[in-house]
């Protein structure tokens, strides 16, 4: 029997104590979610906790409603890739017809980059108009 089956096994008071001492030691337990909830989620909520935790520090602890609104949030996305998807005449919808409808996506981190950069030139191109101004605020009108 492996591990995972025999805390299938397990008595609910059993595993309660298991909880409590995998749990930090302040005593705070990450919030679960119960199987009528998960079975009412578009995602498995282990496999959306599971990348998660992937990304964040081991001292973090989700919520159960940011493990909510996370699985929501990803349902909302695939339906968006999906209606642009849909988009497309052909029956047969290819690679690059999901690689299309992620573009917008994928180009986020592009997109600001590009929006970082265009700020940098608009704050140089405010000091020379700053620059510009105080020059001629020197000169005389007469000299004009």
């Amino acid at each position: 029997m492996t591990a995972d089956e025999s805390q299938l096994n397990e008595k609910p008071e059993d595993q309660l104590e298991r909880t409590q001492e995998e749990a930090p030691a302040d005593g705070i337990v990450e919030e679960e979610i119960s199987e009528e909830e998960d079975e009412k989620m578009p995602f498995p909520t282990a496999a959306v906790v599971r990348l998660m935790k992937k990304n964040l520090d081991s001292d973090k602890m989700i919520k159960k409603e940011v493990k909510i609104a996370m699985n929501k949030w990803l349902a909302k996305l695939a339906e968006s890739v999906s209606h642009e998807m849909n988009k497309v005449p052909y029956t047969m919808l290819h690679l690059h017809e999901f690689k299309s409808a992620i573009a917008m996506y994928e180009n986020l981190e592009e997109f600001k980059k590009e929006k970082d950069r265009i700020l940098a030139h608009l704050d140089a191109i405010k000091a020379d108009i700053a620059k510009l101004e105080r020059d001629l605020g020197r000169l005389d009108p007469e000299e004009l």
